[in-house]
């Protein structure tokens, strides 16, 4: 936890939201990051140095499986990224461990606000699209996905093309273990993304499914893994 007033671990959506609306022309660091990828322990003391060096800089640590909808809603596919912005402008976007590029982007931001070119504007989290299907119908295709085969991963995009670090994880994770599964890219079905995320009770993706029974995320399956209770869920 930092002691650092310009350094905030966010809790919520609403948190966020209001944090970064207080001062419009701030320069703002958001840093999505997990506590199982080595590259974020470096960052993480890079963020922390740059919002230490700069106490105009409002920095603000997401754990990007946590915060699903804050994740989704700035189009994060790996961590850590960082992102530069000043009010709705995204001014830079820097994925990977590049602690010398963000570094640079910082200084060069708050140096010269007017010389860096927005990359593009943010948004509020995006809004479920409107379905025709009513709640028990939508349930009802859900449960039959779900049900498809013994293991059936929900993911961002398909097993060789995954659209996000995490699904890319669970596919190699299921492979290293030669489970067959099949899949679901809930990219392309936003009723079920949504559905899903309520139906299970968990709001971030990938999501593993065995049995027709949800067993929990990626952190959830690695855990099983060390733990050596993977087999037993997913092979009996």
């Amino acid at each position: 936890m930092s002691t650092l007033e310009n350094l905030v671990d966010i809790p919520n959506t609403s948190q966020f939201q209001e944090l970064l609306s207080k001062d419009l022309k701030r320069i703002s660091l958001i840093y999505f990051w997990t506590s199982w990828a080595e590259p974020c322990v470096q960052m993480n003391q890079v963020v922390e140095g740059l919002a230490k060096a700069h106490p105009k800089l409002l920095a603000l640590r997401a754990k990007a499986e946590e915060q699903a909808d804050i994740t989704d809603s700035f189009d994060i596919n790996s961590v850590p990224t960082c992102l530069v912005i000043q009010g709705h402008a995204l001014l830079a976007r820097i994925e990977g461990g590049d602690a010398a590029q963000l570094t640079k982007t910082i200084t060069e931001c708050l140096g010269n606000k007017s010389s860096v070119a927005p990359q593009s504007t943010t948004s509020q989290p995006p809004t479920p699209a409107l379905s025709s299907e009513t709640p028990e119908q939508l349930e009802a295709r859900m449960r039959g996905i779900m049900n498809q085969s013994a293991v059936v991963l929900f993911m961002k995009g398909e097993p060789d093309t995954p659209r996000c670090g995490f699904s890319k994880t669970a596919v190699a994770l299921l492979r290293e273990k030669k489970v067959a599964f099949t899949h679901f890219d809930i990219l392309g079905d936003d009723s079920v993304r949504q559905g899903l995320k309520k139906l299970n009770d968990w709001p971030t993706f990938p999501q593993f499914i065995v049995k027709g029974d949800f067993v929990g995320g990626l952190d959830v399956v690695k855990e099983m893994k060390e733990s050596g209770e993977f087999e037993e869920v997913f092979f009996t």
